[in-house]
């Protein structure tokens, strides 16, 4: 089975402390226990994390939907948001972790691509130098959302056209997106290899879609 890998950037700089952060997770663990009941999902399914704030760590690798865990998620009491850097590692990572296709062998399905951020780069420069190498490593689908009032959705409109925001950054709207993201996931993987582009279920209303 060809598998599809799964890329979440998740803002954990110190605006996200507190209840933001444990709303993730809550959201979290439902996408998780969503796509635990598509058969196909479980089947292809394949999740990493990367979080970002000062630091910017993998605190999970591409793993398989079956066994994964969901990892400790920690948020610094305050510091900058870098998401140029982390792009920097996604790219990375990407390019070690996801099989590509060979004459005798099919590799992974295009990957997908889903960030979350309540604020902007603190990085800037580097973020916009990262844009064109995250464009060359053909993600099925990239979708960015940006939550709470303080969000600029303006650097993630640079990155793809797939942007939502989510006026509050509560459990319940949390687990709304993430249970959107899983349908999305779900979606995308009925949907790979008759598609170039991923057709994305209506958003609940929760999301609300940037134009």
């Amino acid at each position: 089975m060809r598998r599809l890998p799964v890329y979440l950037l998740l803002d954990t700089s110190g605006s996200m402390k507190g209840e933001p952060i444990e709303s993730v997770k809550v959201g979290l663990e439902a996408m998780i226990a969503s796509l635990r009941q598509d058969p196909f999902a479980l089947e292809s399914v394949y999740i990493s994390i990367i979080t970002f704030d000062r630091e910017v760590k993998q605190i999970m690798p591409l793993t398989e939907l079956e066994t994964m865990q969901l990892p400790l998620i920690e948020t610094p009491d305050s510091g900058p948001t870098h998401l140029g850097a982390a792009l920097e590692m996604l790219c990375q990572k990407v390019d070690n972790e996801v099989q590509l296709s060979m004459p005798e062998k099919k590799g992974d399905w295009m990957p997908l691509l889903f960030i979350m951020t309540d604020g902007k780069p603190s990085d800037l420069q580097k973020y916009n130098q990262m844009i064109p190498e995250i464009k060359k490593r053909h993600f099925g689908s990239i979708i960015a959302c940006a939550a709470g009032a303080k969000a600029d959705t303006q650097p993630l409109e640079l990155l793809t056209t797939q942007v939502y925001s989510l006026d509050t950054t509560d459990s319940a709207t949390f687990r709304q997106f993430f249970k959107w993201v899983s349908t999305s996931v779900s979606v995308g993987n009925r949907s790979i290899g008759t598609t170039d582009e991923l057709i994305l279920p209506p958003p609940p209303q929760e999301v609300n879609k940037v134009i």
